[in-house]
């Protein structure tokens, strides 16, 4: 089975970061949008899928998502952009020269 971690931009302009375990991950997104569970996104909704990557293994996609949740709004946008190359620059805890 396929583990997701996704994105979603919510009606606020806030960004939502999830796992889900399933073969479609926009099967997650809908139950996003028909509010099935009351979280972050229950009152922010319509939401939009704006970025996913797919996973072989459950710990390693939990482990992305708590990685990504960390992130900056910043290093998240650079994510959705595909400007992966621009992450560690985009570092909070990186000292700057």
């Amino acid at each position: 089975m396929s583990c997701w971690v996704y994105i979603i931009r919510c009606s606020d302009g806030s960004y939502y970061t999830g796992s889900h375990r399933g073969s479609n991950v926009g099967d997650r997104v809908d139950e996003h949008n028909s509010g099935k569970y009351r979280g972050y996104t229950f009152f922010r909704r319509p939401v939009e899928l704006v970025w996913c990557v797919e996973f072989q293994s459950i710990r390693e996609a939990v482990s992305w998502e708590r990685q990504i949740k960390g992130w900056s709004r910043r290093k998240k946008e650079a994510l959705i952009n595909g400007r992966e190359n621009s992450l560690p620059d985009l570092a909070s805890r990186r000292k700057k020269n």
